[in-house]
Formats: C-alpha cells, structure tokens, sequence
C-alpha cells in the first residue's frame, strides 16, 4: 500500500510539473470521445423520437388486414404486396369485436412545389393516399384548412407544403405518376409533427385514391381496423382469422408499427449510426497513435529519472504504475470532458438538422446508460492501451541509466521488423489477389487489405529513414542549413517520426481510399450510360432509396409521336419470383428498347414476345441455366404463376435490367405502372436544341421531369457520391485534426528535449528565422511521409474494394485514379502539416539562449 500511494504521488507530481506535455493526448481522447458520444446519444434520440411517434400514430389501429403474398427483391426490404379487395370490409365490420373499418389506399405520389420541381424523392417515399375518416384509425391530424370534399382537392403534410412553398388554395400537380391536378384544401401534421422525417404525404378523396392509385376500383393496400372496448389486439386478430380469404392476413397494430417503425426509422437509423461508428472507429484509432506516440516520448525524456528511481529502491511495478496512473488520469478527465462535449454535439446536430433541410422528429434529448459507459470506458482502455507498452519500457529502465545522458529511443530500421512488416505484407498480397482474381470474395480481400494496413504501420520506422532522405533531399539546395537540420532532426527517430507519421497516414488513407472508390464508383455509372443509353434525351425523375412517383407510362407514347422524335422508350419496373427468389422485371416496349438502348448481341427476337414471352439477360440466363426457347415461372404477387418462353437472350443489362417482358404480361399481376427512364431519339437531321425544346414542352403536362442530355444524366445520377464524399470528408476531417494535433505534440515535446542543443544553435548563430524555419520544415517532413503512405495506401485500398465489389452485383466496376482530388489531398496535407509546426517553431524560437544552453 505505501508503494501504491509513493506511485502515485510521483504521478501527481509528473502532471502538475508537466501539464503542458500531456495537452495533445487530452485532447486527443477528448476529440475521439465526444465524436463517439455524440453519435451513440443522436442514434439514441432520434430511435426514442421514432418510437414516440410511431407509437402515438399507431395508437387507435388494433389491426391491420392486408395481403400475405409479398416479392422481395435486392435493394427493396419493405418488398411489394398485392392489394386486398374492399368488399372484405363489410365482412369484417360484421364482426362483433369490431368498432370501426378503413380501407387504407396508398401509393406514391409527388407533389409539385410552387417552382415546378418536384417536392422530396431523394430517399424517403412521396406518399399519397385516401384520407381515413375515422381519426383513431389515421395516423394524420388536419391542423389547417379543412378536409378534401371533392375531386381534385388534397390535404398535404405541413413540412412538404412549406418545403414546396404551397398554402392552401394553391393549385399543383400532384404525380401518381400520371399527373393530376389538384387543389391544397388543408394541411395536417403527423403524430404532432409537420413530417415523418422527408417522407411526404398527399390525402386525397378515397374515389380519387382509387382512381389514381390502384390498378382498378375496389382495392386498398391494407385494412385498418379498430377493436371494441375491452378486446385486446390478439383477442381481434383472432376473430378476423376465419373471415379472411386465402391469401390475406391480420396483424395486430403493434406488429404493423413495428414494421413501419423498422422501415422508417430502423434500417436509416442503423445505416446512419453504422457509418457514424465507424468513422469514430477511425478517430479512435488515430488518437491511439497520437497518445502512444506521446507517453513513448514522455518515457524517453524521463530515462534519467525513472532510472534515478529504480536507483532509489523503486519496482518496475512501481515505475509502470506511476506512468499508468498518469495515463489513467488524463483519461478520466478527457473522457469526461469529452461525454459532455458529445452530448453538446448531439443536441447541435439536433437543432442543425432541420435548418438544412433533414427535419428529424423533435423531441428531448435521449441519453441511455450505455451512451454514457460505452465512451467513458473506450477513452479509458484506447488512453491506457496506448500508454501500456511505453510504461513497460519505463519500467525496464536500468539504475545505471541515472549516469549517463538522457536517451531518446533510436530505433527503427531493426533486421526483424522489416522481415516482419515484409511478411504480413505478403500475407496480405496474396489474400488480396485471391479476393480479387482466384474466388471473389470481399471479405477475403477486406482481410487482406487490414493485414496490408498493419504492414504499413510495421514498416514504418523501416520505410521512414529512406523517405524522409527522398522527399527531404530538396531542403539541403532551396532552404540551406535550415533545410538540412529540419531533415536530420526527422531522421533522428525513425520511430518516433514514423508514428508520428502514422496517425496522418491513416486519416489521409481513409480518405484516399473514399476518392478513390467514388471516382469509381462515377466512372462505372458514365461507362454504363455510354455503354447502355444509346438515345440522344434521357427524361427522368430524380430519387434515391424510395424516392419519387416516377414517370407516367403514357409519356414515352406521347414524346414518340412528336414529329421531331423517331423512338421514345421507357422502363417500367416490375416484381417476381423467379425460382423462389424475389427479381425486379424491366416492363416496356421490347420493339423499340433496342433503339433506345444498347443492349449489346441479341439472339432470338424482341418483337415477338407478346403475353407470354420474355428476354433475358446473357449473365442472368447462365445463372439460372436459362436458354433460348427454354421456359421460365414466374410468380407474381397476386399469388399466379405463369410459365414464359425465353424468346431472347441480350448482352448487357446495365441499364434495361436482367428480365424484360410487355406491359400486356405485366398489366393482369401489376400494382402499379410507372417509369423510372424514358430514351428520347431524335429523326434525322432535327437539331439537338430543337428536339429538347419539344420535348420539354411536352414533359411539362406530366409533372415536369428531368429533361437532360446523356451527359447530363451520367452526372445526375452520379451525384448522390458527391454528397456521400463530401459527409465523408466532413466526418474525416476530425481525425485529420486529432493527427494534425499529434504533430504539433511531438514537435513541442522534441523542442523540450533538445532544448540544449537548440540553445547551442542559437549561441552558435542561428537566427530566429531560421530555428523556426527548421522546425516547420520538419514538421512538413513528418506530414509529407504521412501524407505520402497514406495516398499509396488508400489507393490500394480504394483497388481492393473496387476489384472486390464486382462479384456482389452484375454491372462491372471500372477503376479511377482522380489525380487532381489527390493532388489536393496531398496539398492539404503537407500544408496542413506546415500549420501543425507553426506554434512548437514560435515556441521554439521565444527559447532563451542562456538558459537552453544551461539545462541539463
């Protein structure tokens, strides 16, 4: 126990006498702390914040009947559910533990806004729908205005309408996708809130829902229904049970929140957090650099002590327990700081949201045991982890050390490091070459790229020595003396320099990797639409995930009879099961998909596929062992199968999809009919501008969609990895600071330790100018080797992830360099760490020249 307490009174000692060494490891957690913090509170609140809502919505709704048959397919989780018959509604309010039944008539539906462009679809569905008139059953509360009474009026959600600049009385268009005309008669919020999130809401008469939304009259998407008093929601389902038809079946109202809940709130949420975690992961992991580096500094500066301890009668325990309980203690306090600094994160995240334009559902902020345990103990075990291999080599400091100079750790470059970074490199060469070329496999490769990782930080002290002399060799010439010192300080410590490096290199590999895979991921969409769009317009809606209504399918006949246009095609989508598995279908006019995409050779006939023939892709065909004239059963929806014979095999699929049938084979199975693309060729001779402006004219009478040149919507749909990469560097660019910060430490830990011989530099004529000269350089130096590992190593990565997703889909990646967003990124770098250098080389330069020289 008296050892414990001598312990830690030399570690009180070490932290007041030297608070400033430990300022960047503070810091440091600090950063990594709060970022995580932050995410795991904002993922907490806005589940909390669902929940209440969905719970609030779903109150009065004891049961939902719907259909039981649902097609998955890839991409798509909520799948597509044939529609149930509204005749079972009289049946079903016979039913003594009935209060109440309402058909609930949904599909997607966008609204105009009041400037022409469509209002949301980039994500979460445009919904429209009947307006329930029970209001326990309808999740939707009128808050202005009044409810729709006849054809053609609608209520909207009050976010969509304020998004879209429209009050009531305002007349738009509302897409379903066929454009109808309708009048904003009242505005409603739901559960309280003027938007679920952006998915918006358009309440339209039920004779208007049927109209619009159904494929005939008589049909809903569900049933809702309200129990009597004192029947519980199972007791109700039950008593449904033996009324429904084959095909269709109750749920409670808990199970159907759920599920919408999961829809909504799960899968974004659990996306959103994911990728929050990991890059909290990769500021962790950066910090861990940062702090090791600065205890190994610490420990080397304090050789002399330590050793006059040892000499004094302490243990090695006593000497790696007074270094841990520094550790311990800058932990403890930058993990505290950083819970709060997170919580604060998460409640500016909170009120930032809306004011861009992400209206999350309001509410207090939600702040659970585990937000609170998890980054207290991370921040504990990265700081302590960390310092744990620095406190054993202060512990293994021998007496005799007292008699002799302070040591700095000089190694690096030993025999058995660069044989043990060589192997795991090669380790990792040949799991990446047999993810990539021998059997695809992305987590093969994904393994291999993390061994290729710890390769590079193994062979860091290694490669360190050579590179520093390479990029350090033009300071000798341009910057004299100065230039020359800065190199030779940095080749000083091979480890000390490469793990300072290291921090920089992973932040700056992350984000190569990311530029990397997004100018792939760019080039692979413009190869698509050079290889697959054969047309000179593209008309499209834009939307992601859910999104928009689409397009009307009477569009395309209608661009095909302008005199200035020779071919309009457009894609619709359909659902199947082909042998058991959920496959999208591409429904359109086969004649004329060929002239408006490429679909590369073609064997057999698109023109003769008629009700009972369909086209499949070369990829798709040698899957399923499908040949030209052999059959196929497909199993819709509705719960019919139909065999179809393959009348043709085509080349590419990129853009017409893998399975092509007649909208007269889909019209009997469909529920719903709309395109995503239409193909616009011109006749011969008609001028570009001339053929664009007809067809925009005629486009505006169906809700005016995109009307864009094939470039320009190889662009277009190439943008959403421009928002993807800019959130990524945003996220990235705190890691790049907390190495930044690892800079800026050691350097100021350097200048305490050489501060004699900086003394002696400036006794011996040194100008000021020039000692901060060289401090800088050498911090430029450390960050041009990190910078220059971490491009290297991001662009292998980038390779990897690349070469490795071309077996999870059909459409081959084409791989990118952009070299100029590298060229910034290597710029930003280098300038970066001239910055990191600014106030050590101020400090250093404000040095006394007689008091360096006179210490010890």
């Amino acid at each position: 126990m008296t050892a414990l307490r001598a312990s830690l009174r030399i570690s009180r000692n070490a932290l007041r006498a030297h608070k400033r060494r430990f300022a960047g490891t503070f810091t440091a957690v600090l950063l990594g702390v709060g970022f995580l913090t932050g995410t795991l509170v904002m993922g907490d609140t806005l589940r909390g914040s669902f929940d209440t809502m969905f719970g609030e919505a779903a109150g009065g709704t004891d049961a939902v009947v719907r259909s039981s048959r649902v097609v998955t397919v890839p991409g798509d989780a909520q799948g597509t559910r044939q529609p149930v018959d509204t005749a079972l509604i009289g049946r079903i309010e016979r039913i003594p533990e009935v209060a109440a039944a309402e058909p609930k008539i949904e599909g997607a539906g966008q609204l105009v806004g009041k400037d022409g462009r469509p209002i949301g679809g980039q994500g979460p569905p445009t919904l429209a729908g009947n307006w329930i008139e029970d209001p326990r059953l309808n999740p939707y509360r009128l808050a202005e205005g009044r409810l729709p009474a006849r054809s053609g009026e609608v209520v909207v959600n009050r976010g969509a309408a304020e998004t879209g600049g429209l009050r009531i009385g305002d007349r738009t268009v509302l897409r379903t996708p066929d454009p109808v005309d309708v009048t904003v008669v009242g505005l409603a919020t739901f559960a309280g809130e003027d938007g679920m999130a952006q998915v918006t809401y358009t309440g339209m008469t039920r004779a208007d829902a049927e109209k619009y939304l159904t494929p005939k009259p008589g049909e809903a998407a569900s049933i809702q229904v309200r129990a009597g008093p004192g029947i519980s929601q199972r007791d109700l389902v039950a008593a449904l049970a033996p009324v429904l038809p084959d095909g269709v079946e109750a749920i409670t109202g808990q199970e159907s929140a759920d599920e919408n809940q999961d829809m909504i709130s799960g899968q974004f949420l659990g996306l959103f957090t994911t990728l929050l975690l990991v890059f909290s992961g990769i500021v962790l992991l950066v910090a861990t650099f940062s702090i090791h580096n600065t205890f190994a500094i610490v420990v080397a500066q304090r050789t002399r002590e330590n050793a006059l301890l040892r000499a004094l009668g302490a243990s090695r325990a006593q000497v790696v327990g007074s270094t841990l309980a520094e550790a311990t203690v800058v932990a403890l306090a930058a993990s505290a700081a950083g819970l709060l600094g997170g919580i604060g994160i998460a409640a500016g995240l909170q009120a930032l949201f809306p004011a861009v334009g992400f209206p999350f559902p309001e509410g207090p902020l939600v702040i659970g045991a585990l937000s609170l345990l998890l980054p207290l103990a991370v921040g504990v075990v990265v700081c302590l982890g960390s310092a744990l291999l620095p406190a054993v080599r202060a512990g293994r400091t021998a007496p005799l050390a007292a008699l002799r100079e302070t040591a700095v750790d000089h190694s690096g470059g030993s025999r058995a490091r660069a044989l043990a970074g060589t192997a795991l490199g090669a380790a990792g060469a040949a799991a990446i070459l047999t993810g990539v070329f021998a059997t695809p496999s992305l987590p093969l490769a994904g393994a291999g790229a993390v061994l290729a990782l710890v390769s590079f930080v193994v062979l860091g002290p290694v490669a360190s020595s050579y590179a520093v002399r390479i990029l350090g060799a033009p300071l000798d010439r341009f910057r004299g003396v100065s230039g020359g010192l800065a190199r030779r300080n940095a080749l000083r410590s091979p480890k000390r320099t490469a793990a300072t490096a290291t921090a920089l290199m992973i932040g700056v590999a992350v984000v190569s990797l990311f530029t990397v895979f997004g100018a792939s991921l760019k080039a692979t969409m413009d190869r698509t639409v050079d290889r697959s769009f054969a047309g000179d317009l593209a008309v499209s809606a834009p939307a992601f995930g859910g999104g928009g209504s689409g397009l009307s399918p009477r569009l395309a006949p209608a661009l095909a009879k302008l005199p200035e246009v020779d071919t309009a095609v457009g894609l619709g989508k359909g659902v199947a099961e082909v042998d058991g598995q959920g496959r999208a279908l591409t429904v359109t006019d086969p004649a004329a998909l060929a002239k408006g995409f490429d679909l590369g050779s073609v064997q057999g006939s698109l023109t003769g596929l008629g009700t009972d023939g369909i086209a499949v892709s070369d990829t798709e065909a040698g899957k399923r062992g499908l040949k030209l004239g052999g059959t196929a059963e497909l199993a819709f929806t509705d719960g019919k199968k139909q065999t179809f014979t393959v009348r043709a095999l085509f080349g590419q699929s990129e853009l017409a999809g893998d399975y092509v049938i007649t909208r007269a084979a889909w019209a009997p199975h469909r529920a719903r009919d709309s395109d995503s693309l239409v193909s616009v060729t011109f006749r011969d001779g008609v001028p570009a501008a001339t053929g664009e402006a007809a067809v925009e004219k005629t486009a505006r009478a169906y809700g005016n969609p995109e009307v864009q040149t094939r470039d320009e919507y190889a662009r277009t749909a190439a943008g959403a990895i421009d928002m993807m990469l800019t959130l990524v560097y945003a996220l990235l660019a705190l890691a790049v600071v907390i190495a930044l910060l690892g800079i800026a430490n050691t350097l100021t830990l350097a200048i305490h330790e050489r501060t004699r011989e900086l003394g002696l530099l400036r006794a011996v004529g040194q100008t000021r100018s020039q000692l901060r000269a060289m401090v800088r350089w050498e911090s430029v130096l450390v960050a041009a080797f990190g910078t220059a590992g971490g491009l290297a190593l991001g662009g292998l990565l980038g390779w990897v992830m690349v070469k490795a997703s071309e077996g999870t889909g059909d459409t081959p990646f084409a791989f990118a360099v952009p070299p100029v967003q590298l060229t910034v990124v290597a710029v930003v770098g280098v300038v970066a760490g001239a910055i990191a250098g600014w106030r050590p080389a101020r400090r250093a330069a404000r040095l006394d020249v007689l008091r360096a020289v006179a210490v010890e």
